[in-house]
């Protein structure tokens, strides 16, 4: 097996860097599964927050946060309105509601019309993210059946934090993946396990930070 760093090019390694503060994650049709490889080997001490934000049933409450995290290291919870971010934590953006972040470390919930068909809205957790972080977020958006995502990489790009999308000859459904390529100059292409190489690399340069 390919070490990573045999595996990785040097725009790849160039990436990474102990300047990130927080990683956003995308999804919808055909993601589950990527999402949850990743949560079963980011370790559980992974410092950097993460905000999840994966179309889902509206109507259905519970077993989605069960789901991923039968085999996740980390804890998942989905916050409540006003919730304080914490380090290393784990957020899912609950079933019917739009997650936003806000300054002064806490995340919002909102009831607010669709957004690209969805609440949850990728694009607004994205938008918000970027406002936040800046320059300091990782961006990453798997596979999907919609544009929504694409708008939010555009912003994330625009506030000069760092773009991921996972590889559309992959994807499941690549439509938001080829959406994403089409709304702005994406950093990097990557497959599955290239993006869980990335970010235990990125783990190691942020945990001591």
């Amino acid at each position: 097996m390919q070490s990573i760093g045999e595996k990785m090019n040097n725009n790849y390694k160039a990436s990474i860097s102990d300047k990130y503060k927080a990683v956003v994650i995308g999804g919808s049709a055909g993601s589950f599964q990527s999402i949850t490889k990743i949560l079963s080997i980011i370790p559980s001490d992974f410092p950097l927050p993460m905000f999840l934000c994966l179309h889902r049933l509206k109507h259905v409450r519970n077993g989605f946060v069960e789901a991923l995290s039968i085999k996740s290291n980390k804890v998942i919870v989905e916050p409540y309105d006003k919730e304080s971010i914490k380090r290393g934590g784990v957020y899912l953006a609950p079933a019917n509601y739009h997650m936003c972040l806000d300054l002064g470390n806490t995340l919002s919930l909102a009831t607010d019309e669709l957004v690209n068909n969805s609440r949850p809205a990728i694009d607004l957790t994205f938008d918000t993210s970027a406002y936040v972080y800046r320059e300091k977020l990782v961006g990453i958006l798997l596979s999907g059946a919609n544009k929504d995502g694409a708008a939010g990489m555009a912003r994330v790009k625009e506030k000069n934090g760092l773009t991921i999308v996972q590889d559309p000859e992959e994807s499941m459904i690549n439509a938001m993946p080829n959406a994403a390529l089409a709304a702005t100059e994406i950093d990097l292409v990557l497959k599955v396990d290239e993006i869980i190489d990335f970010l235990l690399l990125l783990h190691q340069k942020v945990k001591n930070v």
